[in-house]
């Protein structure tokens, strides 16, 4: 059907409907009025809605708005809508505050901007006044610097000569015994500034090397490579050596071949001027080849000389070397006390001249008072001397004949009887060693009488020297009348006498100068070596090397931790104690010794035993200390204390006393692997006054822990790794310390600020002292006849422990580089005891006791880990460093005191108007 009715539209003609055309015409209509009506629909409406929606709300008529707002009462009928409400104005308000604050703000910020201009105009005022001062200053400081020019020399320093290989002879001496510093030394090889440079030849280089004793040899090198002073450029050196002695006999030169041996030397320059040749004696057996020889120019230091042969001033008379390898052993040294021993004086010799005159004929004391004199003294001293021991009014021992083979001695010489040790046995019964000089008087000295003084130095008995022409070893800068009794032969029977009449107080002090000469200037090789450098350098006043200090190695560290503030540190009311260091630390001022110190304290320092007026006993060799070795007055006594200059009148609390203006102190803290009683002790000095730096001896191999803050007290806080764990560590003479004050104080010992500060005063008006707290003392123990120590509570004290107390940096040196060896290794060995070292050196050296401050006892932190002195050793062990010491200083050092000085006055406060107050010290 639908073909057909397709084919009859085609054909225009009518279908079986009866209406071709009409279908197909409605057909098309209805297509055409739905496209048109779809597009109407779609593009017309649109526009219009949008017209109208836009429109609509411009009518003036409220009541005609379809969709505008409408009133609040008809909006918020509805529930949901009135919340909507109340959030619109709470959020309406804070926006209005808000742009109030904005407001405000604004305000401020112009009210600050203002501020800011003004700041910068100040700021520039500032910086234009400060320029002006520091104009003001430097032209002060010119004009200072043109005063000081015109009213001081201008001196300088010499420009330093070296003089050539070849130096210009100049004439001899009419005889080498004329020989004198000023014509046969040349001091252009030796400037003031120079150093003193010493060139040591090496024996092995020449033929005689081969003849010197081993052990003589072998010490001598050993010496000579730790002194300071050689060198090995020889065109600089000031004096050239050269060991010759002591020489074996069977391979011991020819005189004549051992001469040329010596002109043969590279730097001799035709007559040996500046050149020492060093002839020691190891035994009693004298050895005086250099007789025979001509030396030129050349100084000579031994044992033996002639009167032909010796040159005051220019040669040097030394000591045997009897300890040549090997130290002193102090358990063998006898006691300094009792004063007064078994014998008063022993003497055992031979000489077969004397002994063989005094048999055959003996005169009586009246023939020679008719002026019939003895051809040799000896033999009345002989004579004297047996009738003394015959009287038997003293025990007494002489011995003019040996029992075994005497020594090998020099005609006329008293030759040693028996083995050394034999010797000693006998002198240490004896009161006074008596030393009969050589009857020759041509032989001025002799090995002999050298190594008789020796021994008695050693074991204490006082040398007793028969002959005053005889010149005893480095007689030109010792006093030797203050240690031993030198006598004119005929007075021998005035001896006895002389002998009974002097007190056992003289008698102590005599014989601890003479075992302060022996140990200083006899006792190794190091020290007669140095000895006789100390000499030459002496006569020639050229100023000694200055010590060294002991370079600190810093352990890095992170600080910045903010020290808090203890309540018991910090709790002084209104007290001053004294300002808080703003500035950089302030170190002491140094002292430098000038030149004139060779020339004008000679005696007083080769001969400063310690004792009652001698702080320290003075060795030539050691070093010159820098400005810690001056010991300025102490200010004991009734005085008046005044803050400021010329007794101002300053309150006692607000001065620091003293005669130094300005003055801090070091704290020196040792400590062991305690990290937070470290912290805790270091926060503890934070705003303490007159504070210079914190020195913190980290004893222990392992170091701190990476992450741990040191806190920030104020001032530098340098930590110092050691070498070992040893507790003499605390007492090294640090480069970093720049204080002539050192505070010793322990990581967990605990002290006020007010404690601190009282010390330090009073340390400054005994500088010379041990001040501090923890008071302790010794006590005689009668069962075991031995000395213990005693922590007791006591009102009477001999040491003050240095785990909290002031001491002078001086004391510092000396006990690390002075003391002996023996002291250090003990202390090592127990791991305790190093604070009473320091007192038994400090008592030793000035015969004083210490001085304690405050009545408190003990100064440990509360709650602080226990530290060694709780072990039960250690007082075993203290017990056992006292007796200790008292066998190698020879005596008991300490000194008993119940001297104590409290802060009386330190806390009260004064008014203004008391211009003066006083305080007994």
């Amino acid at each position: 059907e639908l073909m057909t009715g397709y084919t009859m539209l085609r054909n225009g003609g009518v279908g079986n409907g009866g209406q071709p055309w009409v279908l197909r015409w409605s057909s098309r209509i209805r297509l055409t009025w739905l496209s048109f009506t779809l597009f109407v629909i779609l593009v017309f409406f649109p526009l219009i809605a949008h017209y109208y929606l836009t429109t609509i709300d411009d009518a003036d008529d409220a009541g005609k708005r379809i969709f505008g707002p409408r009133t609040g009462n008809e909006l918020c009928e509805v529930k949901h809508v009135q919340d909507l409400c109340r959030i619109r104005e709470s959020v309406s308000e804070e926006l209005l505050q808000l742009e109030a604050k904005r407001q405000e703000l604004n305000s401020e910020i112009a009210k600050l901007n203002l501020k800011i201009e003004a700041c910068k105009k100040s700021i520039e005022n500032a910086k234009q006044d400060l320029l002006q001062l520091k104009n003001v200053i430097s032209q002060t400081e010119h004009s200072y610097k043109e005063l000081m020019a015109q009213n001081q020399p201008k001196l300088s320093l010499p420009i330093r000569l070296l003089p050539d290989k070849d130096d210009a002879t100049f004439p001899l001496p009419k005889s080498n015994r004329n020989c004198r510093l000023h014509n046969c030394f040349d001091y252009s090889r030796c400037p003031l500034t120079s150093g003193f440079p010493v060139y040591v030849y090496n024996s092995d280089d020449y033929p005689f090397g081969s003849s010197l004793d081993p052990l003589i040899k072998q010490a001598f090198e050993a010496t000579v490579r730790t002194n300071v002073y050689v060198t090995e450029n020889a065109n600089i050196a000031c004096v050239y050596i050269i060991l010759v002695g002591e020489m074996q006999e069977p391979v011991m030169p020819k005189p004549t071949e051992l001469e040329q041996q010596l002109h043969s030397l590279p730097y001799w320059r035709t007559d040996g001027h500046n050149h020492l040749i060093i002839n020691l004696s190891r035994k009693s057996e004298t050895q005086n080849f250099i007789y025979n020889i001509s030396t030129g120019r050349a100084m000579i230091a031994q044992s033996t000389f002639y009167d032909a042969q010796y040159r005051p001033g220019f040669d040097i008379v030394v000591s045997p070397l009897v300890h040549a390898m090997s130290e002193p052993n102090f358990l063998e040294i006898p006691p300094q006390v009792p004063v007064k021993r078994k014998y008063l004086f022993s003497f055992q010799g031979e000489k077969i001249e004397s002994l063989r005159s005094s048999l055959q004929e003996v005169r009586s004391f009246e023939e020679e008072i008719e002026g019939n004199a003895p051809a040799d003294y000896d033999d009345r001293i002989i004579t004297t001397l047996k009738a003394v021991q015959d009287s038997k009014l003293d025990f007494v021992l002489v011995e003019f004949t040996c029992k075994n083979q005497p020594k090998a001695s020099l005609p006329t010489e008293w030759a040693l009887c028996g083995e050394r040790d034999d010797r000693l046995e006998l002198l240490k019964l004896s009161t006074f060693a008596l030393i009969i000089t050589p009857g020759d008087t041509h032989l001025v000295i002799s090995a002999g009488c050298t190594m008789r003084l020796f021994e008695a130095l050693e074991v204490g008995a006082i040398p007793v020297v028969l002959g005053e022409q005889v010149q005893l070893p480095y007689n030109d800068v010792i006093r030797w009348n203050e240690a031993a009794l030198i006598i004119p032969k005929p007075r021998i029977t005035e001896v006895h006498f002389l002998l009974r009449s002097i007190s056992d107080n003289d008698l102590l002090a005599m014989r601890r100068q003479g075992r302060f000469l022996w140990e200083t200037y006899f006792s190794t090789s190091d020290n007669v070596f140095s000895t006789v450098l100390a000499i030459i350098r002496t006569r020639i006043q050229i100023p000694a090397a200055p010590i060294r200090e002991e370079p600190a190695v810093e352990i890095p560290h992170r600080s910045g931790k903010a020290a808090g503030t203890d309540p018991n540190m910090a709790d002084n009311g209104d007290l001053d104690l004294g300002p808080v260091e703003t500035e950089p630390p302030y170190a002491s001022p140094k002292y430098l010794r000038n030149f004139t110190l060779t020339a004008m304290d000679i005696y007083r320092n080769w001969n400063s035993a310690p004792g009652p007026f001698h702080l320290f006993p003075y060795t030539p060799f050691d070093p010159v200390l820098p400005s810690e070795a001056k010991f300025l007055g102490s200010g004991t006594g009734f005085r008046p204390i005044g803050g400021g200059a010329g007794g101002s009148g300053k309150e006692f609390q607000a001065a620091l006393g003293g005669n130094v203006p300005r003055e801090q102190f070091t704290v020196v803290m040792l400590t062991y692997e305690r990290e937070e009683v470290l912290m805790n002790s270091l926060e503890r000095l934070n705003g303490l006054p007159y504070l210079n730096k914190v020195v913190v001896v980290w004893n222990s191999p392992k170091l701190p822990s990476e992450d741990l803050l040191w806190p920030d007290i104020g001032v530098p806080i340098m930590v110092v790794r050691t070498e070992k764990n040893s507790l003499n560590n605390r007492f090294l003479p640090w480069d970093e310390i720049e204080t002539e004050a050192i505070l010793s104080i322990d990581d967990d010992a605990h002290l006020r600020h007010d404690e601190i500060m009282f010390g330090f005063r009073v340390w400054r008006e005994a500088r010379d002292r041990i001040v501090g707290f923890p008071g302790r003392y010794h006590a005689w123990d009668i069962p075991h006849q031995s000395w213990l120590y005693n922590s007791n509570y006591s009102c009477e004290l001999s040491m003050v422990l240095t785990g909290a107390a002031f001491f002078h940096k001086y004391y510092a040196y000396l006990y690390s580089y002075v003391m002996p060896q023996a002291i250090r290794d003990m202390v090592d060995e127990y791991i305790n005891c190093e604070d009473i070292a320091m007192n038994f050196l400090v008592s030793h050296l000035t015969r004083k006791p210490p001085i304690k401050v405050t009545s408190r006892w003990t100064f440990r932190c509360p709650g602080c880990p226990q530290a060694l002195s709780h072990d039960d050793s250690h007082f075993h062990e203290r017990h056992k460093c006292i007796n200790f010491f008292v066998k190698v200083y020879g005596y008991m050092p300490l000194l008993y005191t119940q001297f104590r000085v409290d802060s009386v006055l330190f806390k009260t406060r004064l008014p203004h108007d008391k211009t003066k107050c006083f305080k007994f010290i």
